[in-house]
């Protein structure tokens, strides 16, 4: 039995909403649910489980019809969703009444349920959220029956708010896979048998890594996973970049640095900079050229100025500038919080600059 894993895929998300490329994130969201689509139709999967958040929220009608049109092109595959927090059921939910293709199962229920497809000699668990939390475990009460049928489960969450259960819970469940969802990142509890899939684009920055779903392969005679392939197929990847500087760094230096990332790395991708080590006193970075040309969500300058305390104060002992520096400097500077180097780092700059000034 051959089958496709998905979850929190969060169809009509906007991702970096104030960014001018958040439109086309949202788009993103959908070509890449669209490849698993063809991924069905080209390994000739049997099913297509969806454990939870397909839809960023509250689906409307018209989301549902262009969601059935996907699932309809692939009339041989089984597809099986539930639903999560974001896409929860409730008393006027479209899900209610919506008349799906005949290959799609969305199983509505908020207590357990199962659905047998005789082709394939599966049976498959799951139950959907009808509120906004659930702290109750629920999946460890399911007990399939020694039918000698393949059983799968699908649930979604994993922390105290969205059905608590830990590792152990986990590993004991007596299903031959559980396909489970919450996570925006892909986890193999148990290798091969309890999987978290990930979303298939990452949603915001925290979400750097690999992003897409599993695809699987059951035995049909000893019910075990003998084959589980993690593809990546996000069109897009959040990149973290940290650059190191020293007092001999010049900004348009740091800048074609940043650009050579960037481009070497793709220029759809979205990257988050941070700057740190030692830079000249008299220099300050800025980047608006590259924030305004690329995909830059953030950048965080955590470079000090290269200062010999030591040498100042040598010159300085008795003045304002000699005080401040025995005010606010340790004997160990790594002692210091950032609030307090900026403040030393400022201050010298500016009283610096005023006795220059001044001559």
């Amino acid at each position: 039995m051959r089958f496709i894993h998905t979850s929190d895929v969060n169809w009509g998300m906007v991702p970096d909403s104030d960014q001018a490329w958040g439109k086309d994130r949202a788009n993103d969201i959908k070509t890449s649910f669209r490849k698993i689509i063809e991924k069905c139709r080209d390994f000739s999967v049997d099913c297509l489980f969806i454990a939870g958040n397909l839809f960023h929220r509250q689906p409307m009608n018209k989301d549902l019809q262009e969601l059935n049109y996907l699932f309809s092109s692939i009339p041989s595959t089984h597809v099986v969703i539930i639903s999560g927090e974001n896409d929860r059921i409730s008393s006027n939910s479209a899900l209610l009444s919506f008349n799906w293709s005949a290959n799609v199962t969305w199983i509505l229920s908020d207590s357990p349920e199962s659905v047998y497809f005789d082709d394939i000699n599966t049976r498959v668990y799951g139950f959907s959220y009808h509120t906004r939390e659930l702290r109750e475990t629920v999946i460890d009460t399911i007990e399939p029956e020694n039918d000698g049928h393949i059983h799968i489960l699908l649930a979604h969450g994993g922390d105290q708010d969205h059905m608590p259960v830990d590792v152990e819970t986990l590993a004991k469940l007596p299903f031959d896979y559980v396909a489970l969802g919450y996570l925006h990142k892909p986890v193999e509890i148990v290798e091969r048998r309890v999987i978290y899939s990930g979303s298939p684009e990452p949603l915001d920055m925290s979400e750097t890594g690999p992003h897409g779903f599993y695809f699987g392969d059951i035995n049909p005679i000893t019910h075990k996973v003998q084959r589980l392939t993690f593809m990546d197929i996000a069109k897009v990847s959040y990149i973290p970049l940290e650059f190191d500087v020293t007092d001999k760094t010049s900004n348009d230096a740091l800048v074609n640095r940043i650009l050579g990332e960037i481009k070497s790395k793709g220029t759809d991708n979205i990257y988050m900079v941070r700057i740190f080590g030692k830079r000249s006193p008299d220099v300050r970075f800025n980047l608006s050229s590259i924030t305004h040309e690329y995909r830059v969500v953030s950048v965080h300058d955590d470079s000090e100025p290269q200062y010999d305390f030591a040498a100042i104060y040598k010159e300085h002992p008795s003045d304002i500038i000699g005080f401040y520096i025995r005010k606010l400097l340790r004997e160990d500077p790594n002692d210091m919080s950032y609030v307090e180097k900026k403040a030393l780092y400022y201050g010298i700059n500016a009283l610096l600059k005023s006795q220059k000034g001044g001559r």
